[in-house]
This record gives C-alpha cells, structure tokens and sequence, in this order.
C-alpha cells in the first residue's frame, strides 16, 4: 500500500511563496528485487509565467518526479514521501476524488508518446472536449467549438474537419499538437511536457517549442519541461535543474548552467552534445559508464563511479558522503570539489570543449 505523507483529506491551505513547491520528495517502487529509488530526496520551487527544464540521463527520476506532482503512480507499490504544494494546496496525500478536480484545469500534462496517450476509439476532438465538459460544465456543441478554437490555436490545418479524426489519421507533429490542445483547453496553471519532442523532426520540433512559449505568454502558466535534450532547455526554460539517481546534482539560470556549470556530470552531459560552431577536432567526450542502479545506489555521490574528478577530493569523501546542495533558492551543485577546484577544471578543461 502507498505510505503518504499527509492523510487523505482535503489539501491543507499551505504558506509558500512559490507556485509550486517541491520540498523533500521520495518516490520509491516495491518490485520483486527489492525498493526501487526512483526520487530520493528532492526539492524544488517554480513560479507563475516561468518555465523549468529537468535534464539528465534516462531513468534519472526527471518523469517520475513529475506524475508524483499530478498523483499518477499506482498507490499499490508506490510509498511518497514529502511535500507537494501546488498554489497553496497540499497534493501529497490528497483523495483521487480532490486530484481529478485539479488534473486538467489547474494542472496538465504532455505525455511524450501522443500516440499511446490518445485514445484510439475515440476522434482527436472528443477527446479535447472531454476535460472542458467536465471542468467547465458546457454543453457538448460549446465543447467542440472550443476543440475547433484549440487545434487552431495549435496550429492544426483545417479544424473543422479534422476534428473528427482519430489519432491515427494525424501525423507525429499533428498529434503532439493535438496533445497540447487537450492540455491546455482548460486554460490549466501548470503545464508539465514529458518529452514533447521526442521523435519529431528539427522544423516540427521548434515549432512545437515556440507554441508552448507563445502559449505561456497568454495564459501565464508555469511550465515543467522534462528532457535529455539540452537544446530544447537552452531554448525554452528559464531556471535549470539537473538530476542524477533520482536527485539534483545542479541547479541555476539556463545562462549559468549552460555557460557555467559547476558538477561534473553536468559537465559530461555539456561535453557529448555535438556543435555547429565547434572544430571538428575538438572531440565529443561521452560519459565513461552507465547509470547506476536505483535497487542499490552507490553509497557517497552516486556519479562517484563515472567521475574523473573523484580522485581529487581527500579522504575519500565522494566515495562516503553523499554531498548536498544549498538552500532551495540558491544556485548551486552537490559537489565536494571546492569552488576552486570546480572553476580551475571548467577553465581548464571544460571551456575549451563548449567553444
């Protein structure tokens, strides 16, 4: 059974000066094998009009902090601890009765394989119309007029007729778009995009990322952006936050993790990504190993085994410390390289890589 962290009643008006806030989150899967650490420990805060790029390696938590936040995880071998405040509203704990009243008009979400996420039996319109019947109470010739209103808005040729075309008569970007309309036909204040350009083609995929920024200036809406593609969160986020086993290792400005970054996977993931204006002698550097397990972290740092830097912190610390971040609101990184050590690395061995 889910062990929550707040009983089942309604959510709590809670003080908190960040839109959404995300204080001291696990998430941990009961499997055959053992406890599976998907989020340990993790903490962040987003506000209105602003847009917030989760980054990191596949199985790094980024999607499972994420339906945590919107209480998609099956109560039956999930355990959430933490704090989850969304406008003032405890989720953490919250009944799937109180969850269905937010999910679709207060808070959405993109999932990253529209063909699965639509439902096959049912026209791309109907399935648009749905949540704004429900929330807003209007009559199902109003529902579609806004379905019409919405797959234009997105960008969808021809609205009238296509909807009422089923998933499968639309093309990958047609879907995605009709995906975003379904998000955001309540107008919700918090938009989470899982991956909302995987396996679309480059045009397609800017113009998906302009319409959520264009999208975003209207309706005013807090954006989660979770992806492995860097590009993406140099184009769309404000704010950054890098995660590794289930954890946050760096976080800051786009400008200042992109241009600056402090850890060394942050530095890894930076120096494997190809460049247009980089000499083709400058060589891609991958990061050394794989992820590790979540049955098992690595006790200390849990990127310790990949890092090239280990060696230069004295007493073994990285091998037995787990190091932390700073305060929530601070630009920082779970580090224990010095502040020199980490600026002497990045001038001397990073920079020359990210030219």
């Amino acid at each position: 059974m889910s062990t929550l962290s707040q009983s089942a009643a309604e959510p709590s008006a809670a003080p908190a000066s960040s839109f959404l806030s995300v204080t001291d989150l696990y998430v941990h899967f009961a499997t055959e094998d053992g406890t599976v650490k998907a989020v340990d420990g993790l903490s962040f805060d987003l506000e209105r009009g602003s847009t917030l790029g989760i980054v990191g390696e596949s199985g790094s938590g980024k999607s499972v902090t994420n339906l945590a936040v919107l209480g998609l995880h099956n109560p039956r071998n999930t355990t959430i601890r933490g704090e989850i405040v969304l406008d003032g509203q405890e989720l953490t704990g919250a009944s799937e009765r109180q969850l269905n009243r937010l999910r679709g008009k207060k808070m959405a979400m993109i999932f990253q394989d529209s063909l699965a996420a639509l439902s096959p039996f049912y026209t791309v319109g109907r399935q648009i119309a749905e949540p704004f019947m429900k929330h807003t109470g209007a009559s199902r010739r109003e529902a579609r007029a806004r379905a019409v209103d919405m797959l234009r808005k997105v960008g969808i040729p021809q609205p009238e007729l296509r909807v009422d075309d089923y998933p499968h008569q639309f093309s990958g970007g047609m879907r995605q778009r009709a995906m975003i309309a379904m998000a955001l036909v309540c107008d919700p204040d918090l938009v989470i995009a899982d991956e909302p350009t995987t396996a679309l083609d480059v045009t397609v995929q800017a113009q998906i990322l302009d319409l959520l920024k264009s999208l975003q200036q209207e309706t005013g809406a807090a954006i989660i952006i979770i992806t492995h593609d860097l590009g993406v969160i140099a184009k769309t986020a404000d704010q950054v936050m890098v995660m590794y086993a289930g954890r946050c290792v760096e976080r800051g400005t786009v400008k200042e993790v992109m241009h600056h970054p402090q850890h060394p996977y942050s530095w890894g993931l930076l120096s494997s990504v190809p460049r247009l204006d980089s000499s083709v002698e400058i060589p891609l550097v991958p990061i050394p190993g794989a992820p590790p397990s979540l049955l098992a972290p690595p006790p200390g740092c849990p990127f310790h085994p990949r890092c090239g830097f280990s060696d230069r912190v004295p007493g073994g610390a990285c091998h037995t410390v787990r190091p932390e971040l700073p305060d929530a609101q601070q630009r920082g990184s779970a580090c224990h390289l010095t502040e020199t050590q980490k600026e002497s690395v990045f001038t001397e061995q990073i920079r020359p890589r990210l030219r």
